[in-house]
């Protein structure tokens, strides 16, 4: 495909976002970044798969693997451990000549508490009937008690201060117990960092050294919990933290300039914290894969919504979390519809992975849950779908030749190209 041709497919990609997004769309991006910050207190802030990892990058398991010795290390007070490479990972492979790209598929959630809902647990179990895995970005304090706030120095803001509630006793147990779970089902644990801070004084005006502390107290809220909740009788985690955390999601989608320079430090490779964009392939910005919440296609509607749980909430409910419950059924196939038109354009067009972000909430009845649940389903145990997490998917984009990826993001997100004359 000549270069004029992929630049035109992509503008006119673009032009259409535009037309499409439209001002209700605009509005939902908006509440969605300062919306979350009031609507997520509490409890709620919330494939076929290779049996071994062969990524690459700054943080690849190859390493680990060659060097371990098959016996558990448990690491610092005993919070954490190392169990070896993560097991049910998908083996990268590049691109053969002519080959269609897999259908790939991020679930990811934002939070990652195990509150009295019990959804964490809830998607595991999807996940593993569906032949899933996915990425859960764990929100540090959700394993320090309020009794210790004190120890989280938050930027800008006073100490132990947090614009989301603090985790009891019982769901730093059970939050726990699923974390461990989800990584030995070889789901991704990414970080959503701690106090949820937006606008005025939160991420976005955060400096390249406020993200890298609040990085580092990420770290230590995880490598300490036992010292910090005294709960001796738990046992460790069974991952690095330093090691397996690979990206994140910033609160409200804010602060993506400095925080990927901070991420750097820490061997990052993607950020998810971008605030919208259309379905085409990933690039990376400074060296980092930029994985954006995309815009899909609103069912009846000429606009775009950010494929998250809260931007649906806000077209159908106004940002009240307890709408009508009369239209509660119509809501929720509303949003399952238009999660299954932004697959089905890509699945049958350029195949650029689509990403689909949640919080752990029963907002208007629970219906986005429940449309979460039938679209992964529905979707991943197809042959030619792969629902992956946001670092497997990195391991995979890392093997492919950057001349095959520069054509496939020149790709208009319904174009089906010629497949043996762009993968060359």
């Amino acid at each position: 495909m000549a270069q004029s041709v992929r630049a035109q497919a992509r503008a006119r990609a673009r032009k259409r976002a535009r037309i499409r997004f439209g001002a209700a769309g605009v509005a939902a991006v908006v509440a969605g970044a300062v919306g979350i910050l009031a609507l997520t207190g509490g409890d709620g802030d919330g494939a076929a798969n290779a049996a071994s990892r062969s990524g690459v990058g700054e943080k690849s398991a190859k390493d680990d693997e060659e060097k371990w010795d098959g016996t558990t290390k448990v690491l610092g007070d005993g919070s954490t451990s190392y169990t070896g490479p993560q097991p049910k990972q998908l083996e990268p492979k590049k691109l053969k000549p002519g080959e269609k790209p897999p259908q790939f598929v991020v679930f990811s959630w934002d939070g990652a508490l195990e509150g009295d809902d019990r959804t964490f647990s809830r998607f595991r179990e999807v996940a593993k009937e569906s032949d899933a895995t996915m990425t859960f970005f764990l929100t540090g304090i959700y394993l320090l008690p309020k009794d210790k706030a004190s120890l989280y120095r938050p930027p800008q803001h006073g100490v132990g201060a947090a614009a989301i509630s603090y985790p009891t006793d019982e769901h730093i147990r059970t939050t726990l117990k699923e974390l461990g779970g989800a990584w030995k089902d070889g789901n991704e644990i990414g970080s959503h960092f701690n106090g949820h801070f937006c606008g005025e004084k939160g991420g976005g005006d955060w400096s390249v050294e406020e993200w890298k502390s609040e990085i580092e107290q990420t770290y230590g809220f995880v490598k300490k919990w036992k010292t910090n909740t005294g709960m001796k009788d738990l046992p460790p985690l069974p991952f690095d933290v330093e090691k397996e955390t690979v990206g994140g999601r910033a609160p409200c989608l804010e602060g993506q300039k400095n925080l990927i320079p901070a991420s750097k430090k820490f061997g990052w490779r993607y950020d998810a914290s971008s605030s919208g964009d259309f379905q085409i392939w990933p690039s990376k910005i400074n060296g980092i894969w930029n994985f954006p919440l995309q815009l899909l296609p609103y069912p009846d509607k000429e606009l775009q919504v950010l494929a998250m749980d809260f931007n649906f909430l806000y077209n159908q409910s106004g940002g009240t979390t307890e709408g009508d419950p009369s239209r509660y059924a119509e809501w929720e196939k509303e949003t399952r519809d238009a999660y299954l038109n932004g697959f089905e354009r890509v699945y049958n067009g350029s195949r650029a992975p689509m990403f689909i972000g949640n919080h752990f909430e029963n907002w208007n009845g629970g219906i986005y849950m429940d449309a979460v649940e039938d679209v992964m389903r529905k979707v991943c145990p197809r042959s030619d779908v792969k629902c992956v997490s946001f670092r497997e998917l990195s391991d995979w984009l890392d093997v492919q030749d950057p001349k095959v990826l520069a054509n496939l993001r020149g790709l208009d997100p319904a174009q089906s190209p010629d497949w043996k004359a762009l993968i060359d």
